[in-house]
């Protein structure tokens, strides 16, 4: 195995003085200088998808602090030497990279090489900053309820009208959280209930999910509009609408009518999703732990799971399919 340079270094250093032969001023700065070259660890950034990134530095936390006499930036990307000035990327007067509207082509890994010398007598230190930059998407959130109703029996008109009813009803109950609802699956069955005869039962489920605020009644802005505020307001909204049908159910004198909620049958699960070719991982991203992440290479997502699945044929980022 190839020796490290401060470790050849420190052996030249022992060597030199075992012999008893002192090291010429040069020599020490070279022997010195050899420690400078090695390069950090890798460092991840993570960039929304058609946004702005922030700068990525090429500098190391150490020498930002420090004067630097001459330096020049040299960036390369997965798709070569990365110009000064383009449509996409931008490379500062101080050698920060910026992309103006990430994609997801533009993920992968990035070198930054940083030439310079720390004094004007030094030198001159070569020192290469590794990145990999991920795209990265909000998750797909979204609420999925199922309720059941008593119903007429299943071959009647009135059934399929009822549904219709319900979910204008839904849907204008969040209309102004700009969240809308979805009808995932609506069923018919005749369920044998304990100690009594048949009755006929609609299984309903739904989504209920936030779309952008600026596609809504009303422009929302400021905090509360946020797609988590917005989506729980919604859930409350709902919850509230069924338990006011048991209500007025059970306030009735008369007999019940012949379509109408069954209590206790609502359910209401928190539903995350990443669209394909991303996925959530706290372990290998523990910095956007609630993203949805590029899959690296050796992974992919070909619909909308929660994961990056494992795939020794996969070479790039985003792949929505294993090969």
């Amino acid at each position: 195995m190839a020796a490290s340079a401060p470790g050849r270094a420190r052996r030249g250093w022992r060597r030199a003085r075992a012999a008893g032969s002192p090291l010429s001023p040069a020599a020490v700065v070279l022997l010195l200088s050899a420690s400078a070259v090695l390069a950090p660890p890798s460092v991840k950034v993570y960039v929304l998808l058609h946004r702005k990134s922030p700068h990525v530095l090429c500098v190391t936390q150490q020498l930002r602090n420090s004067e630097l006499v001459d330096p020049s930036f040299q960036w390369h990307g997965p798709k070569g030497k990365i110009v000064s000035e383009n449509s996409t990327t931008q490379i500062t007067s101080t050698g920060s990279l910026v992309f103006q509207n990430f994609e997801e082509s533009m993920s992968g890994v990035y070198t930054c090489f940083l030439q310079y010398k720390p004094t004007v007598e030094a030198v001159v230190r070569n020192l290469p900053l590794k990145y990999v930059i991920y795209a990265y998407r909000e998750p797909h959130s979204y609420y999925q309820f199922t309720a059941r109703y008593h119903a007429a029996p299943c071959n009647s008109i009135y059934n399929i009208s009822f549904e219709k009813k319900l979910l204008q009803i839904l849907s204008k109950l969040v209309l102004d959280l700009s969240c809308e609802v979805s009808l995932l699956k609506s069923e018919c069955h005749r369920v044998k209930m304990q100690r009594a005869g048949l009755q006929n039962e609609l299984f309903f489920t739904f989504s209920v999910s936030s779309v952008d605020t600026d596609k809504g009644p009303k422009p929302c802005t400021g905090h509360n509009c946020e797609s988590s505020k917005r989506l729980a307001k919604a859930k409350n909204l709902i919850e509230r609408f069924f338990n006011q049908q048991v209500e007025v159910v059970g306030r009735r004198a008369e007999s019940l009518p012949e379509i109408y909620h069954i209590e206790g049958t609502l359910q209401m699960v928190w539903i995350n999703r990443c669209f394909p070719g991303f996925g959530i991982n706290v372990l290998k991203h523990p910095k956007c732990p609630e993203c949805c992440v590029i899959c690296s290479p050796g992974s992919y997502n070909p619909r909308d799971g929660t994961h990056c699945l494992q795939c020794n044929g996969s070479l790039v980022f985003g792949a929505k399919a294993c090969l």
